[in-house]
């Protein structure tokens, strides 16, 4: 049983999963050996949501730059990417979780997108969580993407450049059918958004945490949770008009 989502709960959260390879340096292994513990992380973020009745989590699983990481690294990511896929995707099912991948997928191998294809199409109708899987994304490739679609609209007569704003582009980006980002979380301690969801988390809270992505359980997402209800989200508005709106 799930529980009801509330004024003061995000309906959406993203998170950059962040430092396994510190974690796995500290235990003097190499860099695949944090990626491969960062499951564990992942499965309890997921179940978290799940439990929460947060409709929606996106996360940062491979950036646009993280092609620029040592061959070897990219490699072990990609392998572990794919067994993950082969192990989790019924279970994701089962629950009712359904996935999606976002971010420019024609760089990866046929078999990967296919395995990608196959997982999104299979848990399409699935209504308990969407998660979303970033997978070389970046913010700035999503902006492009969306211009360069409604250029094509555009061109076609279907778009007038005259009236296009935010509410007109908006459409054109990825995770549109979604509300936009409640809660930005980064693990690791590093404090900056790295180019994840620029659109998507203009109005976001932020919460970074020092504690690295593969120690992070349900006590460490309840914090977030906990900092997110203190927070006083006016969008804009005063004080009085954001308690007259809520």
């Amino acid at each position: 049983m799930t529980a009801p989502p509330t004024a003061s709960k995000p309906t959406h959260i993203a998170i950059v999963m962040d430092g396994n390879g510190r974690w796995a340096g500290r235990r003097h292994r190499p860099r695949s050996f944090g990626h491969r513990a960062g499951q564990k992380a992942v499965r309890a973020a997921i179940e978290f949501c799940l439990r929460q009745g947060i409709g929606a989590l996106t996360l940062f699983a491979f950036s646009s730059e993280n092609w620029k990481r040592p061959e070897e690294e990219v490699g072990a990511l990609m392998q572990l990417f794919l067994r993950a896929l082969e192990k989790e995707v019924d279970e994701l099912h089962e629950h009712g979780v359904r996935i999606d991948f976002i971010g420019d997928l024609a760089a990866f191998a046929p078999e990967l997108r296919t395995r990608m294809a196959e997982s999104a199409a299979k848990t399409a109708a699935n209504a308990a969580l969407r998660l979303n899987i970033a997978v070389n994304y970046g913010g700035r490739w999503d902006i492009v993407q969306a211009a360069r679609r409604a250029a094509v609209e555009a061109a076609a007569g279907r778009l007038d450049p005259e009236r296009l704003d935010e509410a007109a582009l908006a459409p054109f980006f990825c995770l549109a059918d979604l509300p936009p980002v409640d809660l930005f979380i980064r693990t690791g301690g590093e404090q900056r958004i790295s180019n994840f969801l620029l659109w998507q988390t203009a109005y976001s809270e932020l919460y970074f945490t020092d504690v690295l992505w593969p120690d992070v359980d349900a006590g460490v997402l309840e914090q977030a949770l906990d900092a997110f209800a203190r927070r006083d989200r006016r969008f804009g508005q005063t004080p009085s008009q954001a308690r007259r709106a809520g």
